[in-house]
């Protein structure tokens, strides 16, 4: 291997995986147990958190195979069956959630209680929610003389990212199982043993409930290789990946070989359109509070979040109060070891976004941008014994405007861009300036004020003040930022074909 695996002390997860789950049974690679295996690397500098095995595309046709064999049973199944399974696996994910947070920790370095109440306990209430929808959801409809029916697509191909890889696994899994559809699934090769702990809870749950384990495969490697692979196969009817617009755009082109069904979540810069108290744009009463809460998105899992909002765009009245704001508080922000539960940010997940998000940050100022505070953390900065790892201090840019690379490129890091703007026109402007439309903000006393700012902004998902997220709720984007939708009844209607039977 070149590095042992430690144990992780706090998980009684196998980190050391040399087999696929396809068909109901772990599998050794085709190319044997001894093969092409990936080491899943530790954020923090420790030592490999653990092992993947690498597929080839002929490990992909045994899943897809296994998965084609499973959909005529599983697709057939009842709806109480469908709900029981789903609520088996919500019921799984958090008996183990201890597990599963530890593992997410130390393979992408989201600090402990992040990786317990969203990266974990979000994932369990997806397959809860999708047990629930089912309950009253109409199947068909009649149009006159026409019956409209919905059916499951078929076998799902399902390619997730590192930065919350449990829950948006689930976004994904959990609607196409609802739907009655079976998948193959490809984690992130940079975090990737918590899909193996979740192939153990369906595993668990298909058991409990009676159903084929063939429902749900896994396996790991390249996305050049077996994402590749996958979306091109000509047995898989409906491909659903999450990560970078680059890599979107060539998942989406291996598909239309075979014209299959894509849904993309992809990039995002997304704009918080902090609003004035009154529209003469002089006063933000809360200011403190509105900067507060948007380096708090900005900031958390280390900037790692796809529809973090990045670009503050603030009233320029304000704009040197809210600096002065924005420089307190990312301050206050300490980088901590992700294994230790606690109020602080742990290290970015790779070293390819290490390097990517410090050279943006040089890219910034080589721009004319202000550095207010932050980059690249010093030794002092760093937790004791973890100076090998991919520490970046919360970075706060001024003076930024929307023509800058910092300002156009998704930097996916805990780096934030405040912009001024003139007035409420100009702020719109500046927040549809963009290739991606995945989400946006807007803070506002008024909250009339305030929905119908977020209106007018091209994004998928806006939030207004500190508005909740709602698993029922659809979420995804506009232009580059992708095409679909997932959670709720609107993530299940991607995993449906609709039929006409009319007389």
């Amino acid at each position: 291997m070149g590095h042992p695996v430690p144990d992780i002390a706090r998980s009684r997860a196998d980190t050391d995986r040399r087999q696929f789950w396809i068909g109901g049974t772990w599998r050794a690679p085709l190319a044997g147990p001894s093969g092409p295996h990936t080491l899943v690397a530790d954020p923090t500098g420790r030592e490999a958190v653990g092992r993947v095995p690498e597929g080839t595309p002929e490990d992909v046709s045994a899943a897809v195979g296994a998965a084609r064999e499973a959909f005529p049973a599983w697709s057939a199944a009842d709806v109480a069956t469908r709900r029981a399974l789903l609520a088996a696996v919500a019921a799984g994910i958090r008996e183990r959630e201890t597990d599963f947070a530890a593992v997410i920790s130390a393979e992408m370095g989201a600090p402990f209680d992040n990786a317990l109440h969203v990266q974990t306990r979000l994932a369990a209430d997806v397959f809860h929610s999708y047990a629930e929808l089912l309950i009253d959801h109409e199947w068909e409809e009649r149009l006159g003389a026409s019956q409209v029916v919905r059916e499951p697509v078929g076998v799902v191909a399902a390619i997730t990212p590192w930065n919350y890889p449990l829950y948006l696994i689930a976004a994904k899994a959990a609607a196409a199982l609802a739907a009655g559809c079976t998948i193959v699934l490809k984690p992130s090769c940079d975090a990737p043993l918590n899909a193996f702990m979740l192939a153990e809870v369906v595993a668990g749950a298909c058991l409990a409930v009676g159903v084929p384990g063939g429902i749900l495969n896994l396996v790991t490697g390249p996305g050049t290789v077996v994402g590749e692979a996958l979306a091109s196969h000509p047995d898989v009817d409906a491909v659903s990946f999450t990560g970078s617009t680059a890599a979107g755009r060539s998942v989406a082109a291996a598909a239309a070989g075979t014209v299959k069904r894509v849904g993309l979540e992809l990039g995002g810069k997304s704009a918080r359109v902090i609003l004035a108290d009154e529209p003469d744009g002089t006063t933000v009463g809360n200011l403190d509070q509105a900067v507060r809460a948007a380096l708090a998105d900005a900031f958390y899992n280390t900037g790692q979040t796809c529809t973090a909002c990045t670009r503050v765009l603030l009233p320029d009245a304000v704009y040197d109060e809210a600096v002065a704001h924005a420089a307190e508080e990312a301050g206050r922000w300490e980088l901590g070891d992700p294994a230790v539960p606690g109020d602080h940010i742990g290290p970015l997940a790779t070293a390819r976004q290490f390097a990517s998000v410090l050279a943006h940050i040089e890219q910034g100022l080589a721009e004319g941008a202000r550095l207010v505070t932050g980059g690249k953390a010093p030794q002092d900065r760093i937790p004791e014994g973890l100076g090998e790892g991919h520490w970046v201090l919360p970075t706060v840019f001024a003076d930024v405007t929307n023509d800058m690379v910092v300002a156009r490129e998704e930097i996916f890091g805990p780096v934030v861009s405040l912009m001024r703007y003139r007035d409420e026109e100009e702020a719109v402007r500046i927040a549809n300036d963009s290739i991606y439309g995945l989400a946006g903000a807007v803070w506002c006393a008024d909250t009339h004020r305030a929905e119908q700012l977020a209106r007018q902004i091209r994004a998928g998902l806006v939030t207004v003040n500190n508005g909740e997220f709602n698993v029922l709720a659809p979420t995804g984007g506009y232009k580059q930022s992708g095409v679909g939708r997932e959670l709720g009844v609107h993530g299940l209607h991607e995993y449906l074909e609709t039929k006409t039977i009319q007389w």
